[in-house]
Order: structure tokens, then C-alpha cells, then sequence
């Protein structure tokens, strides 16, 4: 008798519709919560599903998906930015930003261990072929040169507490191992002396006025950072208990021109070349003009192919990357390098995506600011209008899969159908989201956006939900 009852209870599970089946999930979501979803189906051609999907919402990191989109659309996946080092006739040589994002230690193309070596290895290789090419000596200064993009390093609502840490970084043509330095910080030798410091990559930028006291074994260990508004010192105060591990904290730069110069200026002198000016930046107002002087070029080098730094974007959620990859798109398609120019471009993308006027409010390229909103049913759109593109394979290659690598990599995981999951994660503290595609059993292939908003549970329990709606798509 029990066999026959579980019996009937799996065919009338298997004779609910996905409707019905998603509209369960979403009546059981964890506490308060106002959700959009919307499902499309790319091989039928039709929505499977729609809860609140025009209704506008806080996308958080889903922006990036939009932002990508775009570039592959407006630039293709085989476009690269070249970085230069020149000589002026005044004498000054300058490092020339191209809005790469690349200039790291990273290790391409994305592999899910996320690979990386020296910070400034990319830097060292460009001072190796200066150096090769025949500087010796240096008359003027050392210019870190931004002129590509105005300077206008932070979009509105960003906050201050944004700023100061490395998801914040501000948004520079001329980008050093993502505008950032990790101040690294271990326990004193004994109860009573002061943490030790070092700082990665080791550029004396900032000046660091330390204040984190070594307390006894099992002591409270916190640590806060602060920076002084207007210049470039910061503050580390709190304590370490004196058997904690070593940590990081990763900061901002506050001027990444700057913070670029003074790292090739050091790494010139190591070189054996003779300067005679100064590490100096060079920004342009948005109302400026940028055309470049004359100057003979020293070194140069070419960022790998755009699909690869899009892969980077969406895979570790790069705030930075796609706030650069939005002011390219800006550059090349209306000549001017802006944020304004790139959200203009994004506004001709949604119409060509068959979006409505309404469905977006956007302000940044990475969703960072406080202000974006869009439906599920954009999402849903343009990952559409993307699928249907000749780039289809190479844009799905951008996103994380569930339960294997990004930011999906410790999420779906204890699923088999959690690799039929390509999808772009979102967080901030009032917004998750996930959207992306699902290869369903029966369906072929998905479009799905899910937003969740103004939630009261833990972070936590609104992911492993969504997680479970995500899962229900690949039946």
C-alpha cells in the first residue's frame, strides 16, 4: 500500500506544471521578501513564467550582465587594449592608460583556482622593454597618465565605506592590479607590541599610521581601517591576539594615475635608470579635450582578448572591470570615454533587446550603486537577444556554473543538475539575485531572472532558496 501511495505522489509531482512548481517555491520563500521572476524559454520561443517581472528591482551584481553584454556586442570578443610607455620632448615619461584592466598579477585565461602571480609582474615586463629599448635616464618626471576617461573616479551613490575598500576601487583609464594594495598584518613577537605590517604590492603609497596592539592568546582579534579625507595616509587601529594567523586587508587607491607612476618609478630605479623628476598624474575634466602630444614609444602591451576579461568580470564579479568595460563601450561607439556615454549605448542595447522604456534605471556598470533598478524581465531580454547572437558561445562562457567555479562555485553544489546552471550572482545587503540560463531536462534551454529584494531573512537562507527555484528549472 505505502508503494502504491509514494507511487501516485511522484506522478502527480511529475503532472505539476513549472508554473505551478515555481509558484509553490515562491510561496514558501523565507520570511518577508518582495521577489521578481520570469522564465523564457529559448527553444519554444515563449515565457514560461512571470511573478512581478516588470516590476523594477535592485539588481546588485546582475548589472554586470548587462554591462558585459554589451561590450561583447559593441566590441567583440577578440578586442584588446594596448598600454604604452613613452617619451615626451619635455622629457617626462609616461605611462599611457588604455582602460585595460588586466595590469596584474592575473593569470589568463580564468581558470577556477583562480591562478595569480606577482601584483606587478605586467609593470615589471613593461619596465624590462623600456629599459631594453634604451632608457637610461629620465630629465623630466614620471607621469601616470588617465586622459583616456575623464576623471570622474566614483558614480553616484557609492558610499564612503565603498570607496575605501577594493570592491570600491575607483574607476581609472590607467588600472594597476585593480587600483588596490593589500596591507598585510600579523601579530607582534609579544603581548604588548604592535602588529607588523607589509604591504603587497610594495609601493610606499600610503602612509600608515599603525595603532593595532598585540593582545595575549585568545584575546579578541579586530581590526578597523579608516582614511583620512583628502589625503593619502590611513589609519589602522584595533587589536590581534598574539596566536592569530597573518590576514589581509585589500584597500583602494585613491588615484590609481598616481599609484601606477610611482610603482613604474620604483620599478625603473631597480633598473638602474637615473630619474630626475618625480612619480606625478595627469587627469582631464569631462568638459577637456584628450589629444595626445608627441612622444616616441618605449614599450607596450596588449591586454589579452576581451572574451577573457569579460570572463574575469562576470566569473569573480569584478566591480572595476565592468565599470571600465562601460566607459570603453562609451569611447568606441560615441567618442567619449564616460560613464554617461557608455549608459547611453546600454539604452540603445535594451531597445534592441525588445525591453520597455520603464524596465531599467541604471547608473553604473557593476550595480554597486544603490540607485540601479531593472525588471526580471530585462534580464530576461537581453539574455535573450545574447543566446540568439552569433557571440552565443563565447558569451555563455562567461558565466560562473553552478557547483564548478566564480562565484556559483560553493552554491547548487550538492545537485547533479547544479552544471546545468550558467548564471551571474548579485549581492548587496537589501538584494540577491541570480540570472542566467538552465538547460531543462524537458524545456531544452532556459533564460531565467530571479531578484530578490528587501528581504528579512539571512542572506544565507534567501540564497539556498533561490538556489532551489534555479534547481527546479533544470527539471
Amino acid at each position: 500500500m505505502r508503494g502504491a501511495i509514494f507511487l501516485l505522489c511522484a506522478v502527480l509531482a511529475q503532472a505539476e506544471t513549472l508554473e505551478q512548481r515555481l509558484g509553490r517555491l515562491l510561496e514558501a520563500g523565507p520570511g518577508k521578501y518582495f521577489a521578481g521572476v520570469e522564465v523564457y524559454s529559448l527553444d519554444a520561443k515563449k515565457l514560461l513564467f512571470q511573478y512581478n517581472d516588470d516590476h523594477l528591482l535592485m539588481p546588485a551584481s546582475n548589472m554586470k550582465l548587462l554591462t558585459t553584454s554589451m561590450a561583447m556586442l559593441r566590441l567583440g570578443p577578440d578586442y584588446r587594449f594596448t598600454t604604452r610607455i613613452v617619451r615626451e620632448p619635455s622629457g617626462d615619461v609616461v605611462l599611457i592608460g588604455s582602460g585595460d584592466p588586466s595590469i596584474s598579477g592575473r593569470i589568463y585565461p580564468y581558470a577556477k583556482d583562480e591562478k595569480s602571480g606577482p601584483p606587478l609582474a605586467a609593470l615589471e615586463a613593461l619596465a624590462d622593454q623600456a629599459v631594453a629599448s634604451g632608457l637610461t635616464r629620465v630629465d623630466g618626471d614620471i607621469v601616470g597618465d588617465d586622459r583616456l576617461y575623464p576623471w570622474a573616479p566614483y558614480p553616484p551613490s557609492w558610499t564612503q565605506d565603498d570607496i575605501l575598500r577594493d570592491y570600491g576601487a575607483p574607476v581609472s583609464a590607467l588600472t594597476l592590479n585593480d587600483n588596490t594594495i593589500t596591507v598585510n598584518i600579523q601579530p607582534g613577537a609579544q603581548e604588548g607590541d604592535l602588529a607588523r605590517l607589509s604591504l603587497s604590492p610594495a609601493v610606499e603609497y600610503y602612509a600608515i599610521d599603525n595603532r593595532i596592539v598585540t593582545v595575549a592568546k585568545g584575546g579578541e582579534s579586530r581590526v578597523r581601517v579608516s582614511r583620512m579625507e583628502g589625503s593619502r595616509q590611513l589609519l589602522l587601529w584595533g587589536s590581534i591576539s598574539v596566536n592569530h594567523p597573518a590576514f589581509g586587508e585589500t584597500l583602494a587607491v585613491d588615484d590609481p594615475a598616481l599609484f601606477a607612476a610611482e610603482a613604474l618609478y620604483d620599478a625603473l630605479v631597480r633598473h638602474g635608470v637615473a630619474i630626475h623628476g618625480k612619480p606625478v598624474a595627469r587627469h582631464r575634466a569631462v568638459h577637456d579635450d584628450y589629444t595626445p602630444g608627441p612622444s616616441v614609444e618605449l614599450a607596450s602591451r596588449v591586454s589579452p582578448p576581451l572574451v577573457q576579461l569579460l570572463q574575469v568580470t562576470d566569473k569573480t564579479s569584478q566591480n572595476l572591470h565592468a565599470e571600465l568595460m562601460l566607459r570603453e563601450v562609451g569611447r568606441v561607439t560615441r567618442h567619449q570615454g564616460t560613464r554617461e556615454a557608455g549608459l547611453e549605448e546600454m539604452a540603445t542595447l535594451f531597445k534592441e533587446a525588445g525591453a520597455a522604456p520603464g524596465d531599467a534605471r541604471v547608473e553604473d556598470g557593476s550595480g554597486l550603486a544603490r540607485n540601479v533598478m531593472v525588471t526580471p524581465r530585462l534580464m530576461t531580454r537581453v539574455l535573450t537577444y545574447l543566446y540568439q547572437s552569433k557571440y552565443k558561445d563565447d558569451w555563455i562562457s562567461l558565466l560562473p556554473i553552478g557547483g564548478e567555479d566564480g562565484t556559483l562555485k560553493n552554491r547548487l553544489c550538492c545537485t547533479v543538475d547544479a552544471a546545468n546552471i550558467h548564471a551571474k550572482t548579485g549581492t548587496l545587503s537589501r538584494a540577491i539575485a541570480l540570472s542566467g540560463y538552465a538547460q531543462s531536462k524537458t524545456q531544452g534551454w532556459l533564460a531565467f531572472s530571479i531578484i530578490v529584494n528587501s528581504f528579512s531573512a539571512p542572506s544565507s537562507e534567501v540564497r539556498k532558496w533561490i538556489d532551489k527555484i534555479a534547481i527546479e528549472l533544470t527539471e
